[in-house]
């Protein structure tokens, strides 16, 4: 898959207020900020953006994607 057809999926399954993808082809990594992470913890936001994308995981399609989740608050507090 490309890094464009992850992101296009993520965002047509969630609201975020930034997505960063890259990868190889085979592995990638992104960074998704979300309000929709507000009160959930770290497990929570990996099943839920995992959710999202389970039919390409399932199928062989989407084989590693590791990702930090944050909320626009954590995002902003980073990046100082």
């Amino acid at each position: 898959m490309h890094p464009d057809q992850i992101k296009q999926l993520i965002l047509a399954g969630m609201t975020c207020e930034h997505l960063a993808l890259d990868g190889d082809g085979q592995h990638f990594e992104a960074l998704v900020v979300s309000a929709e992470f507000v009160g959930k913890n770290r497990v929570q936001r990996q099943q839920h953006v995992n959710k999202i994308l389970k039919a390409r995981f399932d199928s062989g399609e989407l084989h590693a994607l590791s990702f930090k989740t944050l909320t626009p608050e954590e995002w902003s507090a980073q990046r100082g």
